[in-house]
């Protein structure tokens, strides 16, 4: 009996295990088998392995084989386990080296001519492997510009198993094959677009420059036309650039949903999913694997939801979670994920079907029963949960040359040196954004906003213009205005416009 060993990698949401893959041989009956709870996918790699062996000149023994893939109570999903399989089945009769298979990590999907596929999801699982140590990988050619994004690490990126069995010293031809392509989509953003394209709208410019200093939520309402989308889609231009490790996560999550990686990315993501996308859309999840949905692709960036009163009843509620904990898990039936879900929320809606209803020069047909339906769609859970109400009107042709235009440039060096500020102030907390904050240290903290500067927001509390909720997210803004303006503490000034942007502005 002779035992052979090497590993490959399961991966749960962005969470990767090792795994070992042992293959052992017995002289009993001819038959080839894999244990170690894999699914349906897996438990096709019998034939895909022993095809792939005979197509490149490289037989399995004619003997029992069975291949262990340890832990055997992890689920496996998937078919990045091919390879391993068939390196280790090789090794039992000494065709390749068990020293080195013992040390190498090998992910990827055999076709039966014995070309190695590209699979997703390539990026975590190296990432985790070396996290533990590893330093030699053995990945589908596609996928090595990936696998390479990992520092520190020796990357093979195979055609075929007879190049992956020749690396571990089998005497074997390698067949001229064309290597798999990879999948032609790509998640990386293009060149931003510059905040100067819009105009008329000075307050919503610097609404959206608040909210990125802040990391604050945002909620624009307003007729088709106002500008709505173009203010959305020029927020991640504005802010900072992802450092190292936010980086890596991020394409981490567009490896593991498919895309193809072959840099890192510096520019935060955007993500728009249609209004009418489920919630297993926004969410992720799949029955037998965690595939990442719009919140978890969104981490790090944007996630914006434009129609947002169009959406289904309850879907946009399934944001109210992630929004608080800054992660969302999914539950299935033997196993559990978690992906990051630390977004920026923006949320875009007409004022009512129509779109006229309290737009200047507009006929709204609209009953009013009509308006407060549509409105209610947006539950006031999660209005609440939202920094920033901005409300929008049309813009005049007579408005568009009334103020010079921001640029993109001048906006992420605003927002840079806000963020900087902040950063300072909360050195010793683990926050470095004033949206992440907790409202209780805001209150009463060791540097809570003097009670003249807060009269106003206290008689709105009071009153019951505004929940607590509320009460703690005007006071975020604030500091984030005082931030912007170069102030030590928010005044009165910056409390009232909080408020002002809380409730409403109109431009």
């Amino acid at each position: 009996m002779r035992v052979a060993r090497t590993w490959a990698v399961a991966l749960t949401g962005l969470r990767g295990e090792l795994v070992e893959v042992e293959a052992d041989i017995t002289a009993q009956k001819p038959e080839f088998r894999i244990i170690g709870l894999g699914d349906k996918a897996l438990g096709e790699a019998q034939r895909r392995v022993m095809n792939a062996c005979e197509n490149s000149d490289m037989r399995l023994p004619d003997r029992r084989v069975t291949v262990n893939l340890s832990p055997a109570g992890l689920p496996k999903q998937g078919t990045a386990f091919d390879v391993a399989i068939a390196v280790a089945s090789l090794a039992i009769d000494g065709f390749v080296l068990t020293e080195s298979l013992a040390r190498t990590v090998h992910i990827g999907e055999l076709g039966l001519d014995g070309r190695l596929r590209p699979v997703p999801g390539v990026l975590p699982a190296v990432h985790a492997a070396a996290s533990r140590g590893f330093e030699r990988f053995v990945v589908p050619h596609a996928n090595r510009a990936e696998a390479e994004l990992v520092p520190g690490i020796e990357v093979l990126g195979a055609v075929s198993l007879a190049e992956v069995a020749r690396w571990h010293g089998a005497d074997v031809e390698v067949p001229d094959h064309d290597p798999v392509p990879g999948e032609a989509r790509t998640g990386a953003a293009g060149d931003p677009l510059d905040l100067a394209e819009i105009v008329g709208q000075p307050a919503a410019v610097e609404a959206l420059i608040a909210a990125a200093a802040g990391g604050h939520h945002l909620l624009m309402s307003g007729p088709p036309g106002a500008g709505k989308t173009m203010l959305a889609r020029r927020l991640p231009g504005i802010l900072p650039p992802l450092d190292d490790e936010a980086a890596l996560e991020v394409a981490s999550l567009r490896s593991l949903a498919g895309e193809s990686v072959v840099a890192l990315d510096r520019t935060p993501p955007f993500e728009a999913p249609h209004h009418s996308a489920s919630i297993a859309a926004l969410v992720g999840g799949g029955s037998r694997t965690a595939q990442p949905g719009a919140i978890a692709r969104a981490s790090r960036g944007v996630l914006f939801v434009d129609e947002a009163a169009e959406a289904p009843g309850g879907v946009l509620d399934a944001l109210r979670q992630p929004l608080e904990q800054g992660r969302i898990e999914i539950h299935r039936a033997g196993f559990r994920a978690e992906f990051p879900a630390r977004f920026q929320l923006v949320l875009a809606t007409n004022p009512c079907p129509c779109g006229e209803y309290g737009v200047r020069g507009g006929t709204c047909v609209c009953a009013p029963s009509v308006v407060r339906r549509y409105l209610a769609k947006l539950s006031g859970p999660l209005l609440d949960r939202m920094d920033i109400d901005l409300r929008l009107q049309r813009v005049a042709s007579s408005r568009m040359g009334d103020s010079p235009s921001v640029s993109t440039a001048q906006a992420r060096e605003r927002v840079a040196i806000a963020r900087e500020r902040a950063a300072r102030r909360l050195g010793g907390t683990p926050w470095r954004l004033n949206a992440d904050v907790p409202g209780a240290w805001l209150r009463q903290g060791p540097r809570p906003i003097a009670r003249e500067a807060r009269r106003t927001l206290e008689t709105a509390l009071q009153r019951g213009g505004i929940t607590l909720r509320g009460y703690d997210r005007i006071l975020r803004v604030a500091w984030t205005l005082a931030d912007l303006a170069g102030r030590d503490e928010p005044t009165a000034a910056e409390v009232g416009q909080a408020l002002f942007l809380k409730k409403g502005v109109v431009s």
